[in-house]
C-alpha cells in the first residue's frame, strides 16, 4: 500500500494530501487498538504482566530517551523536546506482524502473550510521552514532577474510564438481542473511550485498551450472534485503517523529501540520521531485554522463596496448635509467568518492527502547535519515522521466520495439549449437561417430550464416547421429527448450549483451561447454535 502511494505521489499533478493531526489520533488509532485488545487473553496478560510492563513502559521510555539524545546530538537545529518527540514516535514496536509470523511458526504461547500484551501497553506509553513532549514544544513549562504527574494521571484516569465504559457496554450487550445493534454499539466503544478519557485528562489509548480487554474477557457471556458478526467487521476495519495510514505516509513523502532537499540539512544528511536512528532502535531492544530479564527473574525467585518461607512458618504455627492445614492451589492469574530461555529472548529481541502506530503518530505531528509554535525539524521527524518503520519491517520482518526456525523456538506440543484440553472440556460440558438434564428432568418433562430428553441424553453420551458429532445420524433424526418436535428439540438444545457456555466461563475463571482453548471451543458452540437456528428457520419457512 505504501509503495503504491509513493508511486502515485510521484505522478505530476497529484496534489499534496494533508489531514488534521487530531483526526489521525481520534479516528485511526482507537479502533486499531480496541480490535487488538479484544483478541488478547486477559488471564495470560495478567500472568505475564511483569515482563509486559517492563517492555511496554520501561523499554519505551528508554528508547525514547536514547533516540532523542542521539537525534539531538546529530541534528544541530533540532531542540531537545523535538528530538524526544521523535524518540517517542519510533519507540513502540508493533507486534501484529510478529504475532502473525509467530503464530504460523508455532511460537510458545507465553512468548505470543508477551508480544501481544507489549504492543498494547507500549502504544499507550509512547503516545503519552508524545503528548508531553508536544506540550513542551508548544511552550508549556513542565518539570520532572509535572511530567510524572501527567503520566500518572493519564494512566489512572485512562484505565478507569475504559473499565467503566467496558462494564456499561457489557451490561447493555447482555440486554440487547440484536447482533447488528450490538456490533454497531461496539464500533462506538473505542471512540467513546478515547475521547472521554482525553477530555478528562487521561490516556485515551489506555482507556481503549482497558475497555477492549474487559469486553473481550466477558464476551463469552453474551449472545453468540454478535460474536460471529463483529469479528469479520473488525478484521475488515483493521485492514482498511492500516492501509490508509501507510498510504497517507506514502503520499506525504514527496513534499517531505522536497522540503528536506530545499532545506539546510539535505536528503543525504537526513538519510544518514535515519540510518543511525534505525541502528539505535534495533540494538537497544536486545540490550534492554537481556540486561533486565535475568535480574527480574532472580528478584521474582527471591520473592517467591520469601513467600514460601512465610507460608511454611504459618503452617508450622497452625500445626502446633493442633489444626489441620490445607494448602490451596494458586489461581491462574496469580501464578508466575513461565520462564524464557535465551533462544526465546532472542526472538523477542528481534521483534522490534515498527508499524501503524509509529506512522500514525508521525502523521499526527502538526507543523505548528495549537499555541502557534512551529515544530522544529517537522519534516525530518516524519521522514525518520517512515524510514525506521519501513527499515524494521524489511530487515526484521523478513528475517524473523529464519531466526525462529534457526533457533528452534517453537512449541510443537502446544496444539496437542490444546486438543487434549478441548476434548476434556467437551467431556466436562457434556457430562455436566447430562447431569443438568437428569436433575431437571421432571421440570423439563412438563414442557418437552420425555422421549426427546432421552434422545438428547443418548446423543450426548455418544459424543462423549466418540468425541465427535455424527452429522448423518443427526440428519436422519431430524427427518424423523415433526415440526413441533424439531422446534422443541431446538429449544432444549439451546438451553443446553447456554449451560455449556456457563461451564466454559467457569473453567476459565478457575484456571483449569487456557483462555485460548476456551475460545476455540466457544467457536464450536456458536457455530452449532447458528446451525441450529438456521435449521429451525428452514422448518418454519416450510
Amino acid at each position: 500500500m505504501t509503495g503504491v502511494a509513493l508511486v502515485v505521489a510521484g505522478v505530476p499533478g497529484i496534489p499534496e494530501f494533508e489531514i488534521d493531526s487530531h483526526v489521525i489520533l481520534t479516528l485511526v488509532l482507537p479502533p486499531l487498538l480496541y480490535s487488538a485488545a479484544l483478541d488478547v487473553s486477559l488471564i495470560n496478560f495478567t500472568r505475564s504482566r511483569k515482563h509486559i510492563s517492563r517492555l511496554g513502559v520501561g523499554l519505551v521510555a528508554l528508547t525514547a530517551g536514547v533516540v532523542g539524545l542521539t537525534a539531538y546530538w546529530l541534528v544541530p537545529d533540532m531542540t531537545l523536546p523535538a528530538a524526544l518527540l521523535l524518540g517517542a514516535i519510533v519507540a513502540p514496536p508493533d507486534a501484529v506482524s510478529a504475532a502473525a509470523i509467530g503464530r504460523r511458526l508455532g511460537l510458545p504461547r507465553h512468548v505470543m502473550t508477551v508480544l501481544s500484551g507489549e504492543s498494547l501497553i507500549n502504544d499507550a506509553a509512547s503516545l503519552t510521552l508524545f503528548k508531553v513532549f508536544l506540550l513542551i514544544i508548544g511552550g508549556t513549562s513542565l518539570t520532572v514532577l509535572d511530567d510524572l504527574g501527567i503520566f500518572v494521571q493519564a494512566v489512572v484516569l485512562g484505565v478507569l474510564v475504559g473499565l467503566v465504559l467496558g462494564v456499561v457496554f457489557h451490561w447493555i450487550r447482555m440486554r440487547v438481542d440484536d447482533p447488528v445493534v450490538e456490533t454497531m454499539l461496539g464500533l462506538l466503544v473505542p471512540f467513546l473511550a478515547y475521547v472521554g478519557a482525553e477530555e478528562l485528562g487521561g490516556s485515551g489509548v489506555l482507556a481503549v485498551v482497558a475497555a477492549g480487554l474487559w469486553i473481550g474477557f466477558n464476551s463469552p457471556k453474551t449472545g453468540y450472534a454478535a460474536r460471529l458478526t463483529e469479528r469479520p467487521v473488525w478484521s475488515a476495519i483493521d485492514l482498511l485503517l492500516e492501509g490508509f495510514v501507510f498510504a497517507l505516509i506514502g503520499l506525504q513523502m514527496k513534499p517531505i523529501a522536497e522540503a528536506l532537499a530545499d532545506g539546510g540539512r539535505g536528503v543525504w544528511n537526513s538519510l544518514a540520521v535515519a540510518l543511525v536512528i534505525l541502528a539505535v532502535v534495533i540494538l537497544i531492544r536486545p540490550l534492554f531485554i537481556f540486561g533486565t530479564y535475568y535480574v527480574s527473574r532472580a528478584r521474582t525467585r527471591r520473592s517467591a522463596d520469601r513467600r514460601e518461607r512465610v507460608l511454611e512458618r504459618q503452617a508450622r504455627a497452625v500445626a502446633r496448635r493442633g489444626k489441620a492445614v490445607a494448602r490451596r492451589g494458586v489461581p491462574t492469574t496469580l501464578q508466575p509467568e513461565p520462564p524464557m530461555n535465551w533462544r526465546e529472548l532472542t526472538v523477542v529481541s528481534w521483534t522490534s518492527m515498527r508499524g501503524v502506530v509509529t506512522l500514525a503518530a508521525a502523521a499526527a505531528v502538526p507543523v505548528v502547535t495549537d499555541s502557534g509554535v512551529r515544530v522544529p525539524g517537522h519534516d525530518l521527524i516524519v521522514f525518520v519515522a517512515f524510514f525506521v518503520t519501513i527499515g524494521t519491517l524489511l530487515l526484521q520482518g523478513l528475517t524473523l521466520p529464519f531466526v525462529i526456525r534457526r533457533l528452534g523456538v517453537s512449541d510443537p506440543d502446544q496444539e496437542r495439549r490444546d486438543r487434549a484440553e478441548e476434548r476434556a472440556l467437551v467431556r466436562i460440558t457434556m457430562t455436566e449437561g447430562m447431569d443438568y438434564l437428569e436433575e431437571h428432568r421432571e421440570e423439563l418433562s412438563e414442557r418437552y417430550d420425555p422421549e426427546l430428553i432421552d434422545r438428547l441424553m443418548q446423543g450426548m453420551q455418544v459424543r462423549i464416547a466418540r468425541q465427535e458429532d455424527d452429522a448423518r445420524a443427526e440428519a436422519a433424526e431430524d427427518r424423523r421429527l415433526d415440526e413441533r418436535g424439531m422446534r422443541f428439540r431446538g429449544e432444549l438444545r439451546r438451553k443446553m448450549l447456554r449451560h455449556q457456555r456457563d461451564i466454559l466461563v467457569r473453567e476459565r475463571d478457575r484456571g483449569t483451561i487456557d483462555e485460548e482453548v476456551m475460545r476455540e471451543v466457544l467457536k464450536g458452540l456458536d457455530a452449532e447454535e447458528l446451525a441450529l437456528d438456521t435449521s429451525v428457520l428452514h422448518w418454519e419457512r416450510g
